[in-house]
């Protein structure tokens, strides 16, 4: 097989390419370009696309996938060669949260100040990353947080910052990207942002983290940086969204013609399940090379695929019918340990939705990581490590391994394990028998 110089570099493995997107999902075309030319000198029968969710670095991004993929090569049926990518788009982690790509106790969470949480220099520095040119923005928001006045004019000017970081231009291709299960304002950023931030400081202080539970003035301040972190939350799902269908899934395209005998297993964790699930509905209607998807705590609505939804049957998920662009099985593994994703996700998406009732929250706006596909005719749900089915939507329970991790993410963070890429391969067609 062709060498490729310093392909294994990054990850451990090889031939290893890199696919950058910026925020609208334009590709560096540089990397693409060796993409297409690399899989056919290394002549790669299948590539596995791994796209990673809310890291903020490329370090992070990249210990992902290495840990991923250190099984993979020994897994592979004889015939198979593979290669690997690994999907870089600029996403924000806020520092208090474990880090998805290591284990809990390399990832210890940022001190709470005394009087609570506030714009410290680390996620200041990530939003700077996440969204450039905003800098007078931030600053009003680090001076607010600090002040945490009792006046609620000065949450209402909070609330409004926050809508102007994560707004886009009318003319943005990204605009209506950020929905799954319908379209519109989202409402945690138009409600009214006191009982918004109260109710934001409830659902956190629900999570067991004692500084949250204090006088009403400093929980409502915590309400505050949770808006902020949810509203910036909002902004990278629609990334996610942008960067799929408008960047990943034309760049598969060009790849189907290029190397068409090339099958294609798309990966994702967290935001970047959201992101390989876009690509579908963004490649040419006419390319079949996407062999296998398999979504790792998928952080996006578990309605997303259905063709009605059962609360509003006028009208079906975002992704409805996309698994019929895959020549294979569509794979969404969950787990009923992911707090990140059984309670905050639904609260965070129920506030980013509309202003309905929050009875049945869980039911209407849980995650395809936490409750597998919902509401699609014909998905199968079975256990990790069961037979997967060769075509269709399947719900695989993973909670026999996705169960560890430490506050807020807990086991969101936990997908590397050789069990999880076990299932890519058998989704794909390409284990050793």
């Amino acid at each position: 097989m062709a060498r490729l110089p310093k392909r294994q570099d990054h990850t451990g493995v090889e031939p290893y390419w890199e696919l950058t997107f910026d925020a609208d999902g334009d590709v560096d075309t540089a990397q693409r370009a060796e993409l297409l030319s690399g899989t056919e000198r290394a002549r790669v029968t299948d590539l596995l696309v791994f796209a990673h969710g809310w890291n903020n670095d490329k370090k992070g991004a990249r210990s992902l996938y290495r840990r991923f993929f250190a099984p993979c090569q020994r897994l592979a049926a004889p015939e198979v060669r593979l290669g690997y990518v690994g999907v870089l788009w600029p996403a924000i982690r806020f520092p208090d949260e474990p880090i998805p790509d290591f284990e809990p106790s390399a990832a210890p969470a940022a001190p709470v100040p005394p009087g609570g949480p506030v714009l410290d220099a680390a996620t200041r520095q990530a939003l700077d990353r996440a969204f450039p040119d905003h800098g007078p923005t931030l600053d009003r928001l680090a001076e607010l947080l600090a002040e945490r006045s009792d006046v609620p004019s000065r949450l209402y000017e909070f609330g409004r910052h926050v809508r102007e970081l994560v707004s886009l231009r009318e003319t943005s291709p990204a605009r209506h990207l950020g929905e799954d299960t319908g379209a519109g304002e989202p409402a945690m950023l138009t409600d009214d942002a006191v009982q918004v931030c109260e109710i934001l400081a409830a659902a956190r202080a629900d999570t067991g983290q004692p500084e949250l539970l204090g006088a009403p003035r400093k929980r409502v301040w915590n309400g505050a940086h949770e808006l902020l972190r949810q509203g910036t939350y909002y902004a990278m799902k629609r990334r996610a969204g942008a960067v799929g269908q408008l960047g990943l899934g034309p760049a598969i395209g060009l790849l189907a013609a290029d190397a068409p005998r090339i099958r294609v297993h798309l990966i994702g964790h967290s935001f970047g399940a959201r992101l390989v699930a876009y690509a579908l509905r963004g490649m040419p209607a006419d390319v079949r090379t996407v062999k296998s998807v398999t979504l790792l705590q998928g952080a996006f609505s578990h309605y997303a695929f259905a063709d009605r939804l059962p609360h509003d049957r006028s009208r079906g998920g975002a992704l409805r019918g996309v698994q019929r662009r895959i020549d294979g099985p569509l794979v969404s593994c969950y787990s009923r340990h992911d707090d990140a994703l059984g309670r905050l996700y639904p609260l965070a998406s129920k506030l980013a939705g509309d202003s309905t009732s929050f009875l049945n929250l869980w039911e209407r706006w849980g995650a395809v990581g936490y409750h597998g596909i919902r509401a699609v005719e014909g998905t199968k749900r079975i256990k990790l490590g069961e037979r997967l089915p060769a075509k269709g939507c399947v719900s695989v329970d993973s909670a026999s391994v996705v169960r560890r991790g430490g506050p807020p993410a807990g086991a969101h963070s936990d997908v590397c394990h050789e069990e999880l890429a076990r299932a890519v391969f058998a989704a794909g067609r390409i284990a050793m028998a």
